[in-house]
């Protein structure tokens, strides 16, 4: 006998019951971002490798170790699952010329693939919330992309989140800091790890983050982006600042805030949590000017951000908090011969009445299906038996609550219930 076939390592199923947590929050997010004016985009999951690399960069963790990449069989062509949803929202609107009617407010939901160590929080294959507003070049859009992220943790009730900001200026800002970033990290060159030392003379300011902690006194006694940005990168930031603050959304800066990925100007903030170890970040963004140039568009604006629902998930559990449960409105429990089509035709009839109806499958004993309606959590349960099918019609018996088991019509179950 062959041996069972499981998910693969990292990927995981979702469960009946636990897809109701899902459905939730598909349903929270889609509300919350129509009511920004934001629209739906949908891209392919396998994009050409090439589109990952030259947007987060030949020199990241992502593209060196992370990405899941492979060669078409049939014409060699070098594919790639996608590791996370900006670059492939772009390459759709630059194909689609889609900037050509103005700037644009679009959101994602969807699966995203990295090979990395399956943990809590943090699998092979994830699902991310993704938002990119395109042509908007002010700190108001930064602010206003912000707010919003303050309102879905209203919307999902969540609480004890922070956010951390920090500003990465300018390219000709950053390679003036990169410049004395290397000399400082040279000097102290035998402390850094391997990765530290692999990075520090083709991307040094991903040393600054560091996860180990043998590094963390030399990474916080660093030089500091910010004190490299110009009158321009300052305004922007002060104003982000400014427009946080009254509107009342608290954030600290985090000078050592550089996000994984290369794309990134100006603007970078975190949502962080201490209540899920050391997958604390559920939320990143930020500003990335250049990106659309660079994937072959036109020079615009942009800026946006990602969500790990997983994580998000979890935090929901970790503060207890339950979504609503979908219940069905009716349990159609049924007994006798020759009453199929009636019994059918009446599940149908509450359905296009907009109820939600549990039809009992196979034979039972009445006592049976009345305790799978009970189970069920369905506020009445409709019986037909053969009396009911011969004079249409149709008995409704509370579940819920008190009230009396009343014979209708077939054509006035529907006004009963909803009463």
């Amino acid at each position: 006998m062959s041996k069972e076939i499981r998910a693969i390592k990292g990927m995981n199923d979702i469960l009946p019951g636990e897809s109701d947590t899902w459905q939730f929050f598909e349903a929270t997010v889609r509300d919350w971002a129509a009511a920004y004016g934001y629209h739906n985009i949908r891209t392919p999951i396998v994009e050409e490798t090439s589109l990952f690399v030259r947007s987060i960069g030949e020199v990241t963790d992502i593209v060196e170790k992370e990405m899941y990449s492979f060669e078409d069989s049939l014409n060699g062509d070098k594919l790639t699952l996608r590791p996370e949803g900006t670059a492939s929202c772009l390459r759709a609107v630059i194909q689609h010329n889609l900037l050509h009617q103005g700037p644009q407010r679009l959101w994602y939901m969807g699966q995203m693939y990295r090979h990395e160590r399956p943990q809590k929080g943090r699998y092979r294959q994830f699902h991310q919330v993704g938002v990119e507003a395109l042509g908007f070049d002010g700190p108001d859009v930064d602010a206003e992309l912000l707010l919003m992220t303050v309102s879905l943790w209203k919307r999902l009730g969540l609480q004890n989140l922070q956010l951390q900001l920090n500003s990465l200026g300018t390219s000709e800002e950053r390679a003036r800091h990169r410049e004395a970033l290397i000399a400082y990290l040279a000097q102290h060159q035998d402390t850094l790890d391997d990765d530290g030392k692999r990075r520090l003379y083709t991307n040094p300011l991903r040393v600054l983050d560091s996860k180990n902690p043998a590094m963390q006194a030399i990474c916080d006694a660093a030089p500091k982006l910010v004190d490299y940005l110009g009158d321009a990168s300052r305004q922007h930031f002060d104003t982000l600042q400014q427009l946080l603050t009254d509107c009342g959304v608290p954030f600290v800066i985090n000078p050592r805030l550089v996000r994984g990925l290369d794309y990134y100007n100006l603007t970078v903030f975190e949502w962080v949590t201490n209540e899920l170890g050391s997958q604390g970040t559920v939320c990143g963004g930020g500003r990335y000017d250049g990106l659309v140039e660079q994937l072959g568009g036109k020079p615009t604006a942009a800026c946006g951000f990602g969500m790990g629902v997983e994580r998000l998930l979890l935090l929901l559990e970790a503060q207890r908090i339950t979504p609503p449960v979908e219940r069905p409105d009716v349990y159609l429990v049924h007994q006798g011969t020759n009453i199929g089509s009636y019994v059918m035709q009446t599940a149908e009839m509450l359905r296009e009445q907009g109820l939600k109806v549990i039809l009992h499958g196979g034979q039972a004993s009445f006592k049976s299906q009345m305790k799978k309606a009970d189970a069920s959590g369905a506020r009445f349960a409709a019986i037909i038996g053969e009396n009911e099918a011969i004079s249409k019609t149709v008995s409704i018996k509370p579940l819920l609550g008190e009230g009396a088991q009343q014979i209708v019509e077939q054509s006035q179950a529907v006004s009963l219930i909803k009463q």
